[in-house]
This record gives structure tokens, C-alpha cells and sequence, in this order.
């Protein structure tokens, strides 16, 4: 219990970095916050105009996820299931970072990251999902409920080796969802911006 509660407290650690909001206050478009959404994700930095700067923090942000299980998995030689500890403790540290009052991002981009590091191919299908669902609506956050909502049924049939890796796609993707309440809300009134459209 103990080696579990320090790889989520490593993961959380990780995953509270806000790149998003580091990178734009270095770059001179001060406290992303401020702008769009208020999100520190790397769709409201694609609102500055800055495709390169939205880049580099969907890198990032990602990253957090996927680091935060490669070093458990490979470095620590720990288990799958301590790994998932350490992963959803990364997306948990992008939702609620402690230096930001809790008040974090949505989670999309630590979550996909978390899953091509846990389980590959349910990552890849899950973020193709959110592409081709991006490319026909033009709308991230739809796109990326979308995706999550599938990653549950894709994982429990790839990995089925993996019995927790289901629930732990069911979780994330049920908090990311519940963090998406509000652009749920715009969706359904046709108000939700288009992907790179300033805010």
C-alpha cells in the first residue's frame, strides 16, 4: 500500500506541472487563463494563434502521463497495476494541480498519453478516434469525449490479459467527461468554439 500511494504521489507531482501555462507566460501571452476557455490545455494555447507553442504543450502534457508509467513500468520494475497507480495519479495532477489551487486542465491529452504508455494500441485507436472525430466536427472537446468514452471497450478487448485496465479507462473517462460538464453544455446549444477559432 505504501509503494502505491508514493508512485501516485510521484504521478500526481508530474502531472500537475501546467506546461500550458509556464510556456505562454515564457512566450509573452501572459496567463492563459485569462483567455478562451480559461483552460491550460493545449487547445485554448491554440487560441493564442500559436500553433507551435499548442504543440509543444500537447507534447507536454501528455508526457506527464506517459513518463509518469515508463518509470514505473521500466525503471521501477513495477507492476501493471501499480502502473495504472502512477498514470491516473498523472492525469489527476493535470486536473487538480496543487499550485493552481486545484483548478487544472481537462486531462485529454495526459490521458491519451497515460494510455499509449499503459497499453499502446488502445491509445493509438483512442487518439485516431479523437482525430477522425476532430476532422469531421472540427470541435476538441467533443472529439474528446468521444474517444475516452470508447477507450473502456477498446482496451477490454485488446488487453483482456489487463482485467483492471477496463475499469481504469471507465474511471478516467468518466472524470474527464464530468470536467468537460460545461462544454457539454455548449455542445449541446451549438455554442462549443471550432478547433484554433480564438474564443
Amino acid at each position: 500500500m505504501n509503494e502505491l500511494i508514493i508512485y501516485a504521489v510521484f504521478g500526481y507531482l508530474l502531472g500537475s506541472i501546467p506546461f500550458g501555462l509556464v510556456l505562454c507566460y515564457i512566450f509573452g501571452y501572459g496567463d492563459i487563463r485569462k483567455i478562451g476557455s480559461g483552460n491550460i490545455g493545449a487547445t485554448n494555447v491554440l487560441r493564442t494563434g500559436n500553433k507551435f507553442l499548442a504543440f509543444i504543450t500537447l507534447l507536454l502534457d501528455s508526457g506527464k502521463g506517459a513518463i509518469s508509467v515508463l518509470i514505473s513500468l521500466y525503471i521501477m520494475n513495477t507492476d501493471f497495476n501499480t502502473a495504472m497507480i502512477a498514470g491516473f495519479g498523472s492525469i489527476l495532477g493535470h486536473l487538480f494541480p496543487v499550485w493552481l489551487k486545484f483548478k487544472g486542465g481537462k486531462g485529454v491529452a495526459t490521458t491519451f498519453g497515460t494510455l499509449l504508455a499503459l497499453s499502446p494500441y488502445t491509445g493509438l485507436i483512442t487518439c485516431i478516434i479523437w482525430l477522425i472525430t476532430a476532422l469531421i466536427f472540427r470541435i476538441s472537446s467533443l472529439s474528446a469525449l468521444i474517444a475516452v468514452l470508447a477507450s473502456p471497450v477498446i482496451s477490454y478487448f485488446l488487453y483482456p490479459q489487463y482485467e483492471l485496465l477496463p475499469l481504469w479507462c471507465t474511471v478516467v473517462a468518466a472524470i474527464v467527461w464530468a470536467k468537460h460538464h460545461q462544454n457539454i453544455k455548449r455542445i449541446i446549444r451549438g455554442e462549443e468554439p471550432k478547433i484554433g477559432k480564438k474564443k
